[in-house]
């Protein structure tokens, strides 16, 4: 089955009580037992519900996993991934992640003993520098975020398997349609399921995907036990979100292409952040591991001026200056004050985010409109 009539039909059934096509929202707290721990598979709704168990199927079958668990958010899902770990264990991470994920890593789970290591990922041997026998999970973003590095998905899994080694990979910016790091050797892979998957900005979600039955036993019991459980109404959102993912994520990719392109000839632009360049880090394994390069592009102006990017992205019009990406509309962000302004500064600009980069996401409006309007902001920087 191809991933189109996938995103439609793998593992949506039409409710047989009904025949209703659209799954229904089954919105309860609990269910009805014919005797005490005897009932229809579902007993009290932060373990399961009728209404995500079709949206986790859905999820399971585009990363070509077996099992997929729905969360309240990513960061839901990202903690319960942490919580396979014990104090004394230790983290191989990116130097170039989410702020919410440093943020939780950092401020929460380094003073419960859990040592995390920020990395440069993208030459997978550098791992090896940093495996000891307390390293039992390499967290990775690819596309990363903000500066969209690429990591070799397949290249780090072969060195986290010869160690025994958990490998989980953040697939938000690639979406199931552009990137299945499960077919490359992850063991998990994590969405934030506010972003493509839902694709409407109007939901906030998260996903994790296994083939290991063992793994998501463990995970889907710290998911009943800790009550990161998503809400019906939210699982029917992205279950009508992920109908049109295939088509979203093609127009998203047409849309990005052409605005890395006509920022890369812009006279008043420093670097533009974008894989899909034939001369970008990580072109390559993005060519390998990716069918398109996706819908988000990051950029500075010359010589990196903050107010220079304060104005552009307070004089946009189409775009929106919000954080979040992923939705059908077009959004401007500042990571330095805004989705990253948890990192210490230094580490921050290490890794690329400095205070004048901004990052789009490019949405599905019409080109010509929108990079009219970047045309516009830009002659008032």
């Amino acid at each position: 089955m191809k991933f189109g009539t996938k995103a439609l039909h793998a593992g949506i059934v039409a409710d047989p009580s009904t025949g209703a096509i659209m799954t229904p929202i089954f919105q309860t707290s609990t269910y009805v037992q014919e005797y005490p721990g005897t009932h229809k598979g579902y007993a009290y709704a932060r373990g399961k519900n009728p209404t995500r168990t079709q949206l986790e199927n859905n999820i399971a079958a585009l990363e070509n996993g077996t099992n997929a668990l729905c969360f309240s958010s990513g960061m839901g899902a990202i903690d319960a991934v942490i919580k396979l770990l014990k104090p004394g264990d230790e983290v191989i991470t990116g130097d170039d992640i989410y702020g919410g994920s440093y943020r939780m890593f950092s401020k929460i789970y380094e003073p419960f003993g859990i040592k995390f290591h920020y990395i440069n990922l993208y030459d997978a041997e550098n791992i090896k520098n940093y495996i000891n026998e307390n390293t039992k999970l390499i967290w990775a973003e690819t596309p990363t975020n903000p500066t969209l590095k690429i990591v070799d998905i397949s290249a780090v899994s072969a060195i986290a398997k010869a160690n025994h080694i958990l490998l989980a990979i953040d697939n938000t910016f690639a979406s199931p349609y552009l990137q299945n790091p499960l077919d490359m050797g992850a063991d998990i892979v994590m969405h934030s399921a506010t972003k493509y998957l839902g694709g409407h900005s109007d939901v906030v979600m998260g996903a994790l995907v296994t083939k290991n039955q063992e793994l998501h036993d463990r995970l889907a019991f710290i998911l009943n036990s800790c009550g990161a459980n998503p809400g019906p109404m939210d699982c029917f959102l992205v279950i009508r979100g992920i109908k049109t993912l295939h088509l979203r994520v093609k127009a998203h990719c047409e849309n990005g292409r052409a605005v890395a392109h006509y920022l890369r000839n812009h006279p008043k632009i420093g670097k533009v952040y974008w894989p899909g360049f034939e001369d970008a880090a990580g072109h390559e394994t993005a060519k390998k591991q990716m069918r398109d390069f996706g819908g988000m592009v990051s950029f500075t102006l010359k010589g990196d001026d903050f107010e220079a990017a304060m104005r552009f992205a307070t004089n946009v019009e189409v775009f929106t200056l919000a954080e979040s990406l992923g939705g059908v509309e077009s959004l401007v962000n500042h990571p330095a004050s805004m989705t990253h302004a948890s990192i210490p500064k230094p580490e921050r600009e290490k890794a690329g985010v400095v205070d004048g980069l901004l990052r789009l996401s490019v949405g599905v409006e019409d080109i010509e409109d929108l990079i009219a309007d970047i045309e516009q902001a830009l002659e008032k920087v």
